[in-house]
C-alpha cells in the first residue's frame, strides 16, 4: 500500500495572476480556466492545508499601462484594484460549485459583495477550514497585486507563498522567446532583484526577503501540479535565502 503523502505546509497564500484566468478569450474570465482552477483547489482538500488566494486584475484592467497612456495613476489603480474584486468572485462562484466553503474580504469596502480585510477575521476563517480571497489589492494606489499578495501572506502567517504562472518556474530569460533559457531550481532574493527577474515585483521581493518568506514558483496549467507543490515535492524554483 502506497503511504498518503502529507502537506509540507499548514497555510499557503496563492498568488494568481489576472492573466491565467483569460484562457483562449482575449478578455474576462474564461469559466473553464475558473473552474480548472477549483477543482485543483478542491484536490487538495484531504490534505487539510489552509489557502488563502490573491487574484490579480490585468485580464480585466491593468492600472499600469492606462497610466502610461495619459490615465490619472490613481484612478487607473483603483480600477485595477475594482477588477480584481470581479476575478475574485468569479474564482468565489467556481470554488463554492465544488461545495468548498469560502470568503472575499476585500481592501476597498463593500458590503454588498465582500467582507472587508480584517487579519483576525481572516485567520479565523481559515482555521475554519474556509478559503480567503483577498480581493482590492492593497487598498492603495501605487502598489501592484504582487505587493499585495506579499504583505497579507506576512499579516496571516503563512507558510509559503506559491505563485501560479504559466511556465514551469523563474527563468534567466523569457522562456516563450528564448529555446535555450535556463530555468533555476534554486534562487536567492537577491539575484532575483539584482538580475530583474519577473517573479514578482520589487517591492514584494523586498518584503519577503525582509521577513523570510519563501516563494514558489511553479506552472498551474499542469494538472496536480498545486498539489504536489503543497506536499512538498520540487517542482518550479524556490525563492529564498
Amino acid at each position: 500500500m502506497v503511504a498518503k503523502k502529507k502537506a509540507a505546509y499548514k497555510r499557503i497564500l496563492l498568488k494568481l495572476s489576472g492573466e491565467a484566468l483569460l484562457g483562449k478569450q482575449s478578455s474576462g474570465v474564461d469559466p473553464e480556466v475558473a473552474n480548472f482552477i477549483a477543482r485543483e483547489i478542491e484536490s487538495v482538500a484531504d490534505l487539510k492545508v489552509q489557502i488563502c488566494i490573491v487574484v490579480g486584475g490585468g485580464n480585466i484592467f491593468r492600472g499600469l499601462e492606462a497610466s502610461s497612456q495619459g490615465m490619472d495613476r490613481t484612478s487607473a489603480d483603483y480600477m485595477g484594484m475594482l477588477a480584481t474584486v470581479i476575478n475574485s468572485l468569479a474564482l468565489q462562484s467556481a470554488l463554492e460549485m465544488r461545495g468548498l466553503p469560502t470568503r472575499v474580504q476585500s481592501s476597498i469596502e463593500m458590503r454588498e459583495i465582500a467582507e472587508p480585510f480584517i487579519q483576525r477575521r481572516a485567520i479565523r476563517h481559515l482555521d475554519k477550514g474556509r478559503i480567503v480571497i483577498f480581493a482590492g489589492g492593497t487598498g492603495n494606489p501605487y502598489f501592484t497585486t504582487d505587493t499585495a499578495a506579499s504583505l497579507r501572506a506576512m499579516e496571516i502567517n503563512a507558510d509559503v507563498i506559491m505563485k501560479a504562472t504559466k511556465v514551469d518556474g523563474v527563468y534567466d530569460s523569457d522562456p516563450v522567446k528564448n529555446k535555450n533559457a535556463v530555468m533555476y531550481k534554486n534562487i536567492s532574493y537577491i539575484d532575483v532583484l539584482t538580475h530583474n527577474l519577473k517573479v514578482m515585483d520589487a517591492t514584494a521581493i523586498s518584503l519577503c526577503r525582509d521577513n523570510n518568506m519563501p516563494i514558489i514558483v511553479f506552472n498551474m496549467q499542469k494538472k496536480g501540479n498545486i498539489r504536489r507543490a503543497i506536499c512538498g515535492e520540487k517542482i518550479g524554483t524556490y525563492v529564498g535565502e
